[in-house]
């Protein structure tokens, strides 16, 4: 499955963003993007500063704290900058670090608070953590505890056999190394897809590999997403109900395996987009 991602709203990261139900058509298919974005440390701009300018009116003409500055340019002193010279500016609030030889992902989560699969996806989906970019401005909170329990539903009326699951696996047919955003469920072609949760649906449509694509985004700032289906029974904007029939199975766009199924993800919003999480943990 080509991986997707979402264009992300620079914000302070550290407290996840709740985003909005409904969003422009334009806005909507700007979300269906791949999830393994070029490393942030590979999109810093180069601002030359020019006469008149300080280093907080260049921060507050990128929407960034003049700290992110500082801290991806150490030469900058005390917050002056002089005419001429070129600065580094990320993409967003957060700081450049060296990983602990040995380190995971998980081990970063622990230790500033931003998500394990934030950090792996914004940082190029590297399996080993090196140099990477920690969004935020706060990095020493922990992430905000809440009473989410899981989706309430299922997508299909029956629990069925996961064919590929979340994360890393090799590709039946290349046998490449690849990262699947999302669970493949075994199911004959027609089965009727449910929805897993109550929400509004974002997006209805053909989307590249997905084929016929349906994402529900749901309240707590979470998105599920149902792909390759051979019938949609939604318009964007509808409201929809947990267990309600969207649509049916199909082998719409690419599949991954030849056998009908059921593609199915599970996102949780931040401010760098849509970050896909392992849908089995969601599941009941």
């Amino acid at each position: 499955m080509e991986l997707l991602r979402a264009t992300f709203t620079p914000f302070f990261t550290c407290i996840l963003f709740l985003a909005g139900l409904i969003l422009p058509v334009a806005s909507r298919e700007k979300q269906i993007e791949s999830v393994c974005q070029t490393p942030v440390l590979s999109r810093l701009q180069h601002h030359r500063v020019s006469s008149g300018e300080t280093l907080e009116t260049i921060a507050q003409q990128y929407n960034l704290l003049p700290e992110t500055l500082t801290r991806l340019n150490p030469s900058l002193s005390r917050g002056s900058v002089s005419v001429g010279r070129e600065i580094l500016i990320p993409p967003f609030n957060g700081i450049r670090i060296q990983a602990p030889r040995g380190s995971t992902w998980q081990d970063l989560e622990k230790a500033y608070g931003v998500r394990a699969d934030i950090l792996f996806e914004i940082n190029g989906c590297e399996r080993t953590p090196t140099t990477i970019f920690i969004p935020g401005v706060n990095w020493s909170s922990a992430p905000k505890e809440e009473n989410y329990t899981g989706l309430t539903g299922y997508p299909l009326r029956e629990v069925g056999r996961i064919i590929i699951p979340y994360g890393w696996y090799d590709e039946p047919l290349t046998s490449e190394r690849r990262f699947h955003s999302g669970i493949d469920i075994l199911a004959d072609s027609g089965t009727p897809v449910l929805a897993a949760e109550s929400g509004v649906v974002a997006f209805v449509g053909q989307q590249g590999n997905y084929g016929n694509l349906i994402v529900i985004n749901h309240s707590g700032g979470r998105q599920t997403r149902y792909a390759h289906l051979s019938q949609v029974n939604l318009q964007p904007g509808q409201q929809v109900q947990g267990g309600s029939i969207i649509g049916a199975v199909g082998m719409t766009g690419k599949p991954d395996i030849a056998a009908p199924h059921l593609h199915f993800e599970v996102r949780h919003s931040s401010p760098q987009g849509w970050v896909a999480q392992d849908p089995e943990i969601h599941l009941r």
